[in-house]
């Protein structure tokens, strides 16, 4: 890739003349403006100046006869009839550099750590890049260390490939992803908090997350009182982020939380600009966007680099068939289910071992590997068929062996299933300590 001069393509991006428009219509969180026949298309920056003064960044959602559609990132407040409307020179775009490790930043791409200015990096990205050709992608590489051992053992991940975390509200999902950044093995930690709740953000990054889970991360935040403009955006900066370190030929671990709150940010879009709503209100442009957003994760082209990605879905009333959850399912290399009863019951992380499965297995196991893991897996299906009966005390021992071995077998694998946050899990180990477990 050709390496690019910031000052200089800056320069170049200064129009001869300015062209500018007029606002004629605030509907909900929508700005009309018109005057500009031509000259600005769907996607389009712009700054809208308030009637006090202040700009207003915004983006074009739609065009229309004789208007555009401009949905601010920010509050409307303040724009009126007439009120000034300049596109701000193309659309969106970052220059991720490798200093940005252990920075948090806004889904603008400016630092709001309090830690100075950011560096910007030699190259330019769009923010909406197409994902690599398929036929000229790698394939998805070795195993990678999440350093969970729910996960390296049962449901093992490999450079390159896409999970998707499931869950309802409260069981555990960012818990789950703070683990996996602080113990994985991946040379650098992109993390997207895409509406996330204000009081929140912070509490994952110093507590959850950590200084040493910061330090070799890059973390984008969009708290949820945001516009849904700055919210979308917010995922697809992350994106780009892990797209550049990709690019560098690094092996990318890329957490976002949540994919459903981008779709919701979409949806507000979606409905703002006219599209007619469809499944639970979610307009046809969210599931025509979820694939371009997934997509750009995985194996660089030729093999060079790759970003493995865990996305969490929040799947509404603990419904892992709602849309959202539905489609996201159909596009990952996996899916991982997080259980409320399992969380109820005091075991963290709540993964449902069963429910849950991994595309690149058996595949990337080696035979004794896959011999253990699958009767692990038969000794947890075998006591989940009688779980019920047991917990009432209608299963007499002694009537059917393998049930029996099933009883004296299954806390060894909840204890080897609970986690503590702070712990780690090296893959190296799990095959050993999970045929411990398994053995009578």
């Amino acid at each position: 890739m050709t390496p690019t001069f910031p000052l200089r393509d800056a320069i170049a991006r200064i129009p001869d003349f300015a062209i500018h428009g007029r606002v004629t219509g605030v509907v909900g969180l929508t700005v009309e403006a018109t005057g500009f026949a031509g000259t600005i298309s769907v996607a389009e920056e712009c700054s809208l100046t308030a009637s006090d003064g202040a700009c207003i960044r915004g983006e074009v959602i739609a065009l229309k006869p004789g208007k555009v559609l401009i949905m601010p990132h920010g509050p409307v407040d303040g724009i009126g009839l007439g009120c000034r409307v300049a596109p701000a020179g193309g659309q969106a775009s970052l220059s991720p550099d490798p200093s940005w490790r252990g920075r948090v930043l806004n889904a603008f791409g400016e630092p709001i750590d309090g830690g100075g200015p950011l560096r910007a990096g030699a190259v330019r990205y769009g923010l909406r890049r197409r994902p690599p050709q398929a036929h000229a992608r790698g394939r998805v590489g070795g195993k990678l260390d999440v350093g969970v051992r729910a996960l390296n053992a049962f449901l093992t991940c490999c450079e390159g490939q896409r999970l998707g975390i499931f869950a309802g509200s409260g069981v555990g999902k960012s818990s789950l992803l703070s683990m996996i950044a602080r113990n994985t093995a991946a040379d650098v930690v992109v993390i997207g908090l895409i509406g996330e709740r204000g009081r929140e953000a912070r509490e994952f990054i110093e507590d959850d997350l950590g200084e040493a889970g910061l330090a070799h991360s890059v973390v984008v935040v969009a708290t949820s009182d945001e516009a849904p403009g700055v919210r979308r955006r917010a995922a697809l900066a992350t994106m780009t982020v892990a797209e550049a370190f990709r690019d560098q030929g690094a092996n990318v671990l890329c957490l976002m939380d949540s994919v459903t709150r981008f779709a919701m940010a979409q949806r507000e879009i979606g409905l703002a600009a006219g599209e007619p709503p469809t499944t639970k209100g979610y307009t046809p442009s969210v599931f025509a966007l979820l694939p371009q957003l997934l997509e750009r994760a995985g194996p660089g082209e030729r093999g060079h680099g790759s970003i493995t990605a865990f996305f969490t879905v929040l799947v509404d009333g603990d419904d892992h068939n709602e849309p959202i959850a539905d489609a996201v399912r159909g596009i990952l290399d996996g899916h991982i289910v997080l259980d409320r009863a399992i969380a109820e019951r005091g075991r963290y992380p709540a993964v449902n071992i069963l429910r849950s499965i991994s595309r690149t297995m058996p595949g990337c196991n080696s035979a004794a590997e896959n011999a253990v893991v699958a009767e692990a897996r038969r000794v947890l299906a075998v006591y989940e068929d009688m779980a019920e009966l047991i917990r009432l005390g209608a299963y007499k021992r002694g009537t059917d062996p393998e049930i029996d071995r099933a009883i004296a077998l299954y806390p060894r694998l909840e204890a080897f299933l609970r986690q503590a946050k702070d712990e780690k899990g090296a893959l190296k180990d799990v095959y050993g300590a999970l045929k411990a477990a398994i053995t009578a």
